[in-house]
């Protein structure tokens, strides 16, 4: 996800110079927007050696880790913003990772495929998995390790005792805050702690 009016719709989101953590920030887009247009500063996550590369191209501060080893390393509070773009659906640890998140950052941003977007339903209706622009794989080649929605992440984090200070939809880079667990096709979440 790196459309520049998705960017600008996750970085709204990001105080002014606020410190960043991005797990699974792939090629360090975000990042690296966020530095050059919010004044933030702060670390990227990846494992994938081509990204991590990248995220040195671009002079994003990136370290190569696997998500799935946890975050011991990070101190409570020593980010202001922990993100999670497109990150959540990959991980076993899902809600451990979110719980760190909470941990880790006085802010934590996160979005994920929504499957209960329209088009989704309509080809499970269907009978078939969707496949659009936003869930582009197979059933039997996706890197998504779970599928979540609007809605039920809304109760993943109040069990969590995580306070959603903000959250909508975003589709085609246009926020959705009418209806987004349905004309979205991504969620997208601003959280604090209870």
């Amino acid at each position: 996800m790196t459309e520049k009016t998705t960017m600008q719709a996750i970085a709204r989101l990001v105080p002014q110079g606020a410190r960043v953590l991005d797990l699974g920030c792939g090629d360090g887009a975000l990042l690296s927007y966020l530095q050059h247009e919010r004044g933030c500063s702060g670390y990227g996550v990846e494992l994938d050696d081509a990204n991590v590369l990248a995220c040195v191209r671009r002079g994003v501060d990136v370290l190569q880790l696997n998500l799935e080893d946890g975050l011991a390393m990070f101190g409570d509070n020593s980010f202001d913003v922990v993100l999670q773009i497109d990150t959540l659906q990959h991980l076993r640890n899902a809600e451990v990772m979110l719980r760190e998140t909470a941990r880790i950052g006085r802010l934590g941003i996160v979005a994920f495929p929504n499957f209960a977007h329209w088009p989704n339903r309509l080809s499970v209706l269907r009978g078939r998995m969707p496949v659009t622009r936003r869930l582009p794989y197979q059933w039997y080649d996706t890197p998504n390790i779970r599928v979540g929605t609007f809605k039920d992440f809304e109760v993943l984090a109040h069990k969590n005792r995580l306070s959603v200070r903000d959250a909508f939809g975003l589709q085609d880079g246009q926020e959705v805050r009418t209806l987004p667990n349905l004309r979205a096709g991504t969620a997208v979440f601003c959280l604090e702690h209870d």
